[in-house]
């Protein structure tokens, strides 16, 4: 059984996209949180921020490493998870429910075109170990 659902989409940088109209909810992967480790620090954008596809959206940080977190489509900032100000181990509990990370008002639905599907990614990172 999957652990990546299907209807969200994927990115090569280990980030999730879940599409619902025109706003968009992204979160890291089970897979990043994996590499990670223990996550004791979540920087995200302010509500308002445009940020381009590929652009920095923020940082995660762990005991082992700090780690960008990519925008996987471009679009403006709605809202962040506050949640995970105060209790960034979220992302290690669920990472593709509560905690995700920002809602996004997307710009350009055809950039959700170039991400990948939950097989395809699965099958990614089958690859990359």
């Amino acid at each position: 059984m999957s652990i990546y659902p299907k209807n969200f989409r994927y990115t090569r940088e280990h980030e999730w996209v879940r599409v619902d109209g025109n706003t968009v909810t992204i979160g890291i992967t089970d897979h990043a949180q994996q590499e990670l480790g223990d996550i004791v620090f979540v920087d995200l954008p302010k509500t308002g921020t445009r940020v381009e596809q590929g652009g920095t959206l923020g940082s995660v940080e762990s005991v082992k490493a700090v780690s960008d977190v990519y925008a996987p489509v471009s679009g403006e900032v709605i809202e962040i998870n506050q949640a995970l100000a105060t209790a960034p181990e979220k992302l290690n509990a669920d990472p593709h429910g509560e905690a995700w990370l920002v809602k996004m008002r997307l710009s350009a639905t055809k950039e959700l075109e170039r991400l990948l599907s939950a097989a395809d990614y699965q099958a990614y990172i089958g690859a990359e170990k």
